[in-house]
């Protein structure tokens, strides 16, 4: 993502908001005359998204009420597996989806440069904090997940940092994602690599890291006693407390990872007015309470609070690693060889 440029072009930025409070014009798919975001919104959509399934049921009742002219179709996976569906589709020149909703950052500023996203800036962009936006409003946070560490009540003291799971102290009592195959973990990888190089690889090889795939694999070894402590996403951590889980939630000391999870409008959609006015209810007040009551994420929406008592949006990123184009760059560009680096540090 783009999103830690904003500071030096919050100009252009704004003026494009004030254009979609205006009014927003596409070309008719069919080459007709133009439509304004002022028509009623009909006909279908299709959203890709890896946003949990028991979130979008949530979300129906609102998008009904809405929208009651559209009819909204759910393809729903992993980040990676819409991914991979998206670029078969690409490759095929005959993309279904309308709108992509995922956490992949990394992903969407691949597109944005391939020229894939049509320009909308949704008039609840406003409050949107300009570090989760993309200049050029091709496409803009829909919520947050966030990478922080899990420990289990009762196994001791706790890890204070991301940086104490290669001190020694953590010797095989401690699990990560595996960025080969998660999307998140990768992004967490991204930041690590960046603050400490390929070596803190090794260091968690050395220190006996358990890489044990996704998130919810991270959590049953830290619940299960097989591990002690985890890098885990705040949503599973705190829907797990909220079951009786007996972990804590530690943040640590040298920040955590945000992981943006975006929403752009292909610009092959064959029906945008419906496609935009999805994305408006989206980043509404309503639709953004929703994500963090069911889904216990943060909304982008600065005017409400975090998942369970846990402060906003703002709040969060300060206790956040920023974002930086650099960061950006090497997620984009060389992802791969951080994950060859990933795989060396653990073949050995």
């Amino acid at each position: 993502m783009r999103i830690p440029l904003l500071v030096r072009r919050v100009g252009p930025l704004l003026a494009l908001i004030l254009l979609a409070a205006c009014r927003i014009e596409s070309a008719a798919p069919s080459g007709g005359a133009a439509v304004t975001q002022a028509a009623t919104p009909s006909g279908e959509v299709w959203v890709y998204t890896s946003m949990y399934r028991h979130v979008l049921d949530a979300m129906e009742p609102l998008l009904k009420e809405r929208l009651p002219g559209v009819q909204v179709h759910w393809y729903q996976a992993g980040s990676e597996k819409v991914a991979s569906r998206l670029e078969a589709e690409r490759a095929a020149g005959a993309v279904r989806a309308d709108v992509l909703m995922t956490s992949d950052p990394f992903l969407y500023e691949r597109l944005a440069r391939d020229g894939a996203f049509l320009r909308y800036a949704s008039v609840n962009a406003l409050r949107i904090p300009r570090t989760l936006l993309d200049l050029d409003a091709r496409y803009a946070a829909v919520r947050l997940s966030t990478m922080v560490l899990v420990h289990r009540l009762g196994a001791g003291d706790a890890p204070k940092s991301f940086a104490a799971l290669v001190d020694g102290s953590w010797k095989g009592r401690a699990a990560i994602g595996d960025p080969l195959t998660s999307g998140t973990a990768f992004t967490w990888a991204v930041f690590l690599h960046a603050k400490r190089g390929e070596a803190y690889f090794a260091g968690l090889r050395d220190k006996g890291a358990v890489v044990a795939g996704g998130n919810a694999a991270v959590l049953q070894k830290v619940e299960s006693g097989e591990v002690d402590a985890g890098v885990l996403l705040l949503e599973n951590a705190l829907a797990a407390k909220a079951k009786g889980s007996p972990i804590e939630i530690i943040w640590p000391e040298d920040g955590a990872v945000v992981i943006p999870g975006p929403v752009g409008l292909f610009a092959s959609t064959r029906n945008p007015v419906a496609a935009k006015a999805l994305v408006d209810v989206l980043l509404s007040p309503e639709g953004q309470r929703i994500i963090v009551e069911k889904g216990d994420m943060h909304a982008v929406d600065p005017r409400l609070s975090g998942p369970r008592g846990e402060s906003g949006v703002e709040g969060l990123l300060g206790r956040a690693q920023a974002w930086t184009p650099e960061l950006l760059e090497q997620g984009l560009l060389h992802g791969g060889d951080i994950k060859e680096a990933f795989s060396r540090a653990f073949a050995r």
